[in-house]
């Protein structure tokens, strides 16, 4: 028997059940489900705050995994950290429901849309995907939106909009951007990154070559025209370029010392300016990105100038915490060398005495990999404190510590336990420091001992 489509299973009345329902992605497609007339129901391994969520929304989700909890399902959709061994998914197959991928889910509900914005890249994803939910509110478009955060002006990281457009942030990692369909692809930067997944850099960029390539003809491929691993993955491709040297279609003029304040010019001409209240080049990057997706979708620029300038940032993309001993607080999710770079180069143009900065990093197999270059960018801060790796979806079989970081960075401590790490960083805060937590694991409890 041919198996079906999903796309025959997402419809009013059939019962979907999510394994992982809790995750980032996971949650907002439990409720956009439901919010499409289906039954919906789903497991985690730990309650959290998503989990209560999901049930004072009125969606059943279980805690912990087990065969009992699929009864009734027409069919699964799980998260990419649920295998083949979990005890629902061998339930399923042994009782015939059909079992799909978190992005294939994704991809049906986006074709239910005119206009779908995929906004992808290896860094600057939820921060670029933010600004472009800014500026299609600000212009009352009633976007569907899907983040890989918290955007404070949603007070989520999803909506479910009636509008003909849906903002969905989309990620390389085990290809699962290659199931959407964007009419309008943003393709940010282009580095090795996910290499437990991807054999090497050329196999990210054949990647992302296959995602512009998902947008028909009539739509766009927006891409960082000043990245060379981008421009050299979409050699022969027809994309509009933007970025700071004025050879792109897109870039800025009269660009203010603190990267905050510039001009936006495409084909030559203004179509706006922006005042932005977060700090960096790259969210210069970012801003000239989402202008450019609100730019084809015919958005006059006022309204570009308006959401950006009320954009304050990402939930942990440069999040403000508090302040503790006259030193200030903030929090990013930065777990690559690329964004470790951006991170310390934004901060330094806020003018702190000390940078002083606690990292974890994520996973055991990016840590490896990418090892010689979080030593150069842990160099660069003041002080730097390292938190034991975050395991994430990973065992140790690589044999690497956080200590073995440390051991390179001049200067730097190492401690086992983030309670350390606070207690650490509780000592040693004075007025005029910057404390930042770093990582895409759970070293934003450090500062939150902190400003408590």
């Amino acid at each position: 028997m041919a198996r079906k489509r999903l796309d025959s299973y997402l419809v009013p009345g059939k019962h979907i059940h999510l394994i992982g329902i809790g995750g980032v992605s996971m949650r907002p497609l439990g409720l956009v489900l439901r919010g499409m007339g289906m039954k919906v129901t789903g497991s985690d391994m730990n309650s959290s705050v998503s989990t209560d969520e999901l049930i004072s929304k009125g969606i059943e989700v279980k805690i912990g995994h087990n065969a009992s909890n699929i009864e009734g399902a027409d069919c699964i959709i799980r998260t990419a950290a649920a295998h083949n061994d979990n005890p629902e998914i061998a339930a399923a197959r042994a009782m015939g429901i059909p079992v799909f991928e978190r992005a294939q889910a994704w991809g049906v509900i986006m074709r239910e849309y005119k206009n779908a914005i995929c906004i992808s890249g290896t860094h600057g994803k939820t921060t670029t995907t933010s600004m472009v939910t800014h500026i299609f509110m600000e212009a009352e478009k009633d976007p569907t939106v899907m983040l890989g955060g918290y955007l404070p002006l949603l007070k989520a990281g999803h909506r479910v909009g009636n509008g003909e457009t849906i903002i969905m942030e989309s990620c390389e990692y085990c290809d699962s951007f290659l199931n959407f369909y964007p009419t309008i692809a943003i393709i940010n930067n282009v580095e090795a990154d996910h290499l437990d997944y991807f054999k090497d850099l050329e196999a990210v960029q054949r990647s992302f070559r296959k995602f512009a390539g998902l947008v028909p003809r009539t739509g766009y491929v927006i891409a960082n025209g000043d990245d060379e691993n981008t421009v050299q993955a979409l050699t022969d491709l027809n994309y509009l370029s933007f970025g700071m040297d004025e050879k792109n279609d897109i870039h800025p003029a009269k660009l203010s010392e603190d990267c905050r304040s510039f001009d936006i010019l495409i084909f030559g001409k203004l179509y706006c300016h922006v005042d932005l209240k977060v700090f960096g080049r790259h969210n210069v990057y970012n801003a000239l990105a989402a202008a450019a997706s609100a730019y084809v979708m015919g958005i006059e620029g006022e309204f570009v100038s308006r959401g950006l300038g009320a954009f304050t940032g990402a939930g942990r993309r440069m999040e403000y915490k508090g302040s503790f001993s006259g030193a200030d607080v903030y929090d990013d999710y930065a777990h690559h060398p690329g964004e470790l770079h951006a991170l310390i180069d934004s901060v330094r143009l806020m003018g702190y005495k000390r940078i002083i900065l606690a990292f974890q990093p994520h996973t055991y197999t990016r840590t490896k990999a990418l090892f010689d270059d979080f030593v150069a960018e842990l160099k660069r801060v003041d002080v730097a404190v390292l938190g034991e790796i975050y395991a994430a979806r990973e065992q140790n079989k690589v044999g690497i510590s956080s200590r073995d970081l440390a051991k390179k960075v001049p200067g730097s401590v190492f401690f086992d336990t983030l309670p350390e790490v606070g207690a650490y960083l509780h000592a040693i805060a004075t007025e005029g420091d910057i404390i930042l937590t770093v990582g895409a694991g759970d070293i934003y409890k450090a500062g939150e001992m902190l400003v408590k």
